[in-house]
């Protein structure tokens, strides 16, 4: 029902007046791709949450291989996202790119019921990667098209906040099949595999285009060639800063997949119950992501998006704390995990979004994405290097430090450049 109206209000295009108050409805694009994510997240999730234990406990991974893979993760995305935003800029297509970005995860999915060894699985995996990395870009477009710049964060946190309600049922879904089946793995995969095709079906059948806006006036003929798009949108001081900033932090952020095996060996979890831990986590995604994003417009998106990246340093400074033990460990680490991505997640999104012209929003946007998962590739294989080399507890140390060390440059160039501009 909530579906329909939605999409009502989007046919009957800017004359209805907008209602006020935390409660109005999203337009009928943002809700469906809402939904789309929301299974694609129990989908992925499910994967994701036995994966640490299913490569390093199951198949013998080391740190450092695990690092890699955590780095591929990210760093798989990095081309396709361009090449993504590009395609669909050009061809003005974002649902059909994001569309077979989605169609092959779900293939990814069935492929990892093919495989047995560490790097194949490695393999599938860069590939449902490549198919994150391909929609990601053209989805974010999507929404940000839909809403009024200064809509754009609750636009994001609406969105973000459905995300995350399959990235809260997907570990309680693997974690059931495990409970049940006896070649638990195979059983987590074959049922994600039926998920990601449910979402590719939402994707086609409820999903709309995204508007194109009013051509504007014709401009006279330009003096010089124009720069070629990625050129053009690096030109632009306030997207500069932005990919610099993600970058920066990026490569010092640990993956939540590292934190949750150390917060697994600190308090001795059995294997069976380590799936829950992405529970935590996604459970206070959800519940702050609307009024984190609905804050963002209010505050400014980058003040809340580098609190964000002090709640994750919190988290880290939590686990290497001796002191801290038993529930209060787990309570403030997932609390501040799950903050730290409702601070970050879509809030970035909404702080490029007004700054990049319609026609290049999907390039624009995957320029800033592949910058961070680059770093965030980076920074992964850094700190499996780190544990392989120190062990866990200084690999930490050394990632939670250079966190710091990044947040106080940014604040005091910020802050430098406030000065300047004022």
């Amino acid at each position: 029902m909530y579906l329909s109206t939605s999409r009502a209000s989007d046919i009957a295009g800017e004359t209805a007046p907008a209602r006020r108050g935390p409660l109005r409805a999203v337009p009928g694009t943002v809700f469906a791709l809402g939904l789309v994510s929301l299974v694609t997240d129990v989908s992925a999730e499910m994967v994701t949450a036995v994966l640490p234990l299913y490569l390093m406990a199951g198949l013998g991974m080391s740190p450092l291989a695990f690092g890699a893979l955590d780095g591929l993760h990210q760093g798989a995305t990095a081309v396709l996202r361009l090449a993504g935003g590009r395609i669909a800029d050009r061809t003005r297509r974002r649902k059909l790119v994001a569309g077979t970005g989605y169609a092959l995860s779900a293939v990814c999915k069935a492929a990892l019921l093919a495989v047995s060894t560490p790097w194949a699985v490695a393999a599938v995996l860069a590939a449902d990667r490549t198919g994150k990395g391909l929609r990601t870009a053209p989805r974010d477009a999507l929404i940000s098209l839909s809403v009024p710049p200064g809509e754009q964060g609750r636009a994001f946190g609406v969105h973000r906040a459905l995300d995350t309600a399959g990235a809260l049922l997907g570990p309680l879904a693997a974690f059931g099949v495990l409970w049940v089946a006896v070649d638990g793995y195979e059983a987590v995969f074959t049922v994600s595999c039926c998920v990601a095709v449910l979402g590719v079906v939402l994707l086609a059948l409820f999903v709309r285009e995204a508007p194109e806006p009013a051509a504007p006036a014709p401009a006279p003929a330009p003096v010089r060639p124009a720069l070629p798009p990625v050129r053009t949108l690096l030109r632009l001081p306030g997207l500069r800063r932005l990919c610099l900033t993600a970058a920066v932090l990026g490569l010092f952020t640990v993956g939540d997949a590292f934190l949750y095996l150390l917060l697994q060996r600190r308090l001795g979890l059995p294997a069976a119950y380590f799936p829950l831990l992405p529970v935590g986590t996604a459970a206070v995604f959800l519940l702050a992501a609307l009024p984190v994003g609905r804050l963002a417009d209010r505050l400014g998106r980058s003040r809340v998006f580098l609190g964000g990246h002090v709640l994750l340093l919190g988290a880290c400074l939590l686990l290497l704390a001796p002191a801290a033990a038993g529930p209060l460990l787990v309570v403030g680490v997932l609390a501040a995990l799950g903050l730290f991505y409702a601070a970050t997640d879509g809030v970035l999104m909404a702080a490029a979004g007004p700054l990049l012209p319609a026609g290049l929003r999907t390039t624009g946007l995957a320029v800033l994405q592949t910058a961070q998962a680059l770093a965030r590739f980076a920074g992964s294989l850094l700190f499996g290097a780190a544990w392989t080399l120190w062990g866990p507890g200084v690999a930490l140390g050394l990632a939670a430090a250079g966190l710091l060390l990044c947040l106080a440059l940014v604040a005091v160039f910020g802050r430098a450049r406030a000065d300047r501009t004022s």
